[in-house]
């Protein structure tokens, strides 16, 4: 699968783009801040429905536009996919596949199957657990429908009980045969999701590991663990042990909603321990593993986007990830960098079709296989 065409308009800084892409690598070239990274959220945006970096539409808006529309062109097992986005202020967000509209937008997750690593990542490691869980449930759901449903289910059912124990704390009453209604349903959903997860992650890790070891020639251990308050069995007993503290609390404080990865260099925390370096191998090992993995539950072959991924990276590490880029294992790709150096070392050893795309604050220009250039965009 591949995206063949894509059509901008207000998106971010982007006033009007229009582009034509490789099936196979297609690069962008600028200096940090001139939209490089904003053309491939709007790849990522259609594909999941929302951008990568920023959740309220209103703000993806172009600054004094009213609206944004975001248009692809793909190939995808052999047939053409036409899908649209517009989005307007006041408005609701409009998806449509083919010219039909989504009734909801979760039917679209898992068509277009896509993988993006940007510097962002680092909040896998840096940030809280609820980063690391959208991680695991972002992966799952683009081929697992029914793990998408069952984990909208679960965060209503969660919601629901928490207003319940805040109505009983103000009203300072209590009614265990309407909490029970909320219980069960937690209890059914939360045990499926924990299933799943479990799955997921011990098919996970053996890609993971193999993908650091490569990029760090074996010269360091790490390891990705899942830890969930229902490892420990029985979520409907642990959910009547806490009810009194849920109480007090007026929130529900067991369950998967609170759910986490234990990201470990050796026996400490990366989040402490690791360098820069380190990090981001860790992060490009994860990201990797996450494309194999979708690669092989998936009929279509992922997009593969790649934000200035080797800033901070040694020359090995480099070396080792332009080599694993350019294996065949991997379909079309997008690279962003602020200078052809890395890209000159990827092109020669993709041995496949190319497009460059140097981007500055005024316009998109393609640089042509023969060395011509041509402005195939121009923000007024």
């Amino acid at each position: 699968m591949y995206i063949k065409e894509l059509s901008v308009i207000n998106f971010k800084n982007l006033e009007q783009v229009e582009l034509e892409f490789s099936p196979k690598l297609n690069c962008f070239i600028g200096n940090n801040g001139v939209g490089k990274t904003n053309l491939l959220d709007g790849i990522y945006y259609l594909s999941f429905c929302k951008s990568y970096f920023n959740s309220v539409d209103s703000q993806n808006i172009r600054h004094e536009e009213e609206f944004f529309v975001l248009q692809g062109q793909y190939s995808r097992l052999d047939e053409d996919e036409n899908i649209y986005c517009g989005f307007q202020k006041g408005q609701k967000k409009k998806f449509r596949r083919n010219k039909k509209e989504y009734k909801r937008l979760s039917e679209h997750i898992g068509l277009l199957p896509l993988v993006m690593i940007s510097p962002s990542d680092t909040s896998l490691i840096m940030g809280g657990s609820d980063e690391r869980r959208k991680f695991m449930d972002s992966v799952i759901s683009q081929n697992d429908r029914q793990y998408l449903e069952h984990l909208i289910r679960y965060n209503r059912a969660l919601l629901q009980r928490n207003n319940l124990l805040k109505y009983f704390a103000a009203n300072r009453v209590f009614e265990s045969d309407s909490l029970e209604v909320w219980d069960a349903q937690l209890v059914m959903l939360g045990e499926k999701i924990h299933k799943r997860r479990q799955e997921f992650l011990g098919e996970l890790q053996p890609i993971f590991q193999k993908y650091y070891d490569f990029i760090s020639d074996g010269h360091e251990q790490v390891t990705l663990e899942y830890q969930s308050q229902l490892n420990e069995g029985d979520f409907a007993g642990q959910l009547s042990e806490v009810l009194p503290r849920d109480r007090v609390l007026q929130f529900t404080s067991v369950g998967i909603h609170k759910d986490d990865l234990d990201l470990k260099l050796g026996d400490f925390p990366m989040k402490k321990m690791g360098s820069q370096g380190q990090k981001k191998t860790y992060l490009v090992a994860l990201k990797l593993a996450q494309f194999d993995f979708i690669r092989s539950v998936n009929e279509a072959m992922p997009i593969l986007l790649l934000d200035d991924i080797f800033d901070k990276l040694d020359g090995e590490r480099v070396e080792k990830i332009v080599k694993l880029v350019s294996e065949n294992t991997f379909g079309q790709i997008f690279i962003t960098d602020t200078n052809r150096e890395h890209l000159d070392q990827i092109i020669p050893q993709v041995g496949a079709d190319f497009r460059i795309f140097r981007v500055t604050d005024g316009a998109v220009i393609e640089n042509g296989n023969n060395g011509n250039e041509t402005k195939v965009v121009e923000n007024n």
